[in-house]
């Protein structure tokens, strides 16, 4: 009987000694190390002006165009959203690439953007014209696994 106590003990506080390092290693760090400077946190492939690093993809008919601030605005369900074309901005229309000229009113639009620190929203892609079209209009039906039947034996 007095194995069994210095048994059951003896596990007990094995497990126990096993488990607070476990705890104390999955425990976020709230602090920062005094040494490290603002600049070594920031995203080393984002610019100052940057908020995200990642793109976010917006679609929309387009409501309002400005050609010289090289705006374009898309009406949203709660509020518009105007976006900055910049010469980084990558344009298509129909599969070929296309310049500011081309963004015109009521036309349907997909793309990309960055948000910057001061809240502008900077377009990364904008692609003019429907979603589906230039995927649609590039495939032909002789690539098609259903245009030819395969030979019956």
């Amino acid at each position: 009987m007095r194995n069994e106590i210095s048994l059951a003990a003896i596990l007990c506080v094995a497990s126990l000694a096993f488990s607070i390092p476990l705890t104390a290693q999955m425990m976020p760090r709230n602090s920062t190390p005094s040494s490290a400077s603002p600049s070594a946190t920031a995203s080393p492939t984002a610019s100052p002006a940057k908020q995200t690093a990642r793109s976010i993809p917006f679609h929309g008919m387009i409501s309002a165009v400005d050609q010289s601030a090289k705006t374009f605005a898309i009406a949203g369900k709660k509020q518009s959203r105007v976006f900055k074309v910049t010469d980084k901005t990558s344009i298509t229309k129909g599969g070929n690439t296309a310049s500011m000229k081309d963004i015109t009113e009521n036309e349907e639009v997909s793309g990309s953007y960055w948000k910057n620190a001061d809240g502008t929203l900077e377009a990364k892609t904008v692609t003019l014209g429907p979603a589906g079209k230039a995927k649609t209009s590039t495939a032909s039906p002789a690539a098609s696994p259903k245009a030819s039947p395969s030979p019956k034996p």
